[in-house]
């Protein structure tokens, strides 16, 4: 069952789980986060979306007015979007990278090279906490700028620190513990947080969403080296 972050009668977030679409893609049908929330509150509007592997904050409209004004507010980047990620690699405290995002083969994304054109992207990185584990190095903030497809996953990479496990852009073999137990096989990218002003004129509307249970046992993996 979704976990339900906050609702009102214009706005409705709950907490992504890893693994699930937003909306219906290719392939066997299978229930959507939009589908399994609409059985509880009706039709919903999508304002955003999370890749199937990321986990997190989703905030869905209950009226049209309500699904204008949220998606105009992500478009004009009016909206903090905060994640959380485990790294594999070595970063400074802090870093902006600013690197524009073209295409690439297979639905990936990859820095444009320069005078190549490219939509503009920024994120700003902030390491947490580091460890010793060469598997995950460090718990990292990620505060992206704007909003294209797989950014703060390739601007990890580009920086020499992509996502612990991540076959497009970094390691492909999953986490394990001390006794070869699989802790994590998806992207451990987690949306813990949405700031953005209430649609319906409420004000300020800050929701945080907890972290997953798997990403969860990989911290407490990488902290006991």
């Amino acid at each position: 069952m979704l976990e339900v972050l906050h609702e009102d009668p214009d706005v409705v977030a709950v907490a992504k789980p890893p693994g699930r679409l937003v909306i219906p893609g290719r392939g066997a049908p299978e229930l959507t986060v939009r589908e399994e929330a609409e059985g509880r509150f009706g039709h919903l509007w999508v304002v955003h979306r999370l890749d199937r592997g990321t986990s997190g904050v989703l905030v869905l409209a209950r009226t049209a007015g309500a699904h204008r004004a949220l998606c105009l507010a992500f478009e004009s980047r009016a909206v903090e979007k905060r994640y959380l990620a485990l790294v594999r690699g070595s970063l400074p405290d802090t870093l902006r990278v600013d690197a524009p995002l073209a295409p690439a083969r297979r639905g990936r994304m990859r820095p444009a090279p320069p005078g190549r054109g490219g939509k503009d992207a920024a994120t700003e990185l902030r390491v947490r906490e580091r460890f010793r584990r060469p598997e995950v190095s460090a718990l990292v903030e990620a505060i992206p700028e704007t909003g294209r497809t797989h950014q703060i996953r390739v601007h990890l990479a580009a920086a020499g620190a992509p996502l612990c496990f991540d076959p497009d852009y970094g390691p492909a073999e999953p986490i394990r513990d001390e006794e070869g137990r699989v802790l994590l096989e998806r992207t451990p990218l987690h949306s813990w947080k949405l700031v953005l002003e209430h649609p319906g004129c409420q004000g300020r509307l800050e929701l945080e969403a907890p972290l997953p249970a798997d990403m969860g046992a990989v911290l407490a993996f990488a902290r006991r080296a």
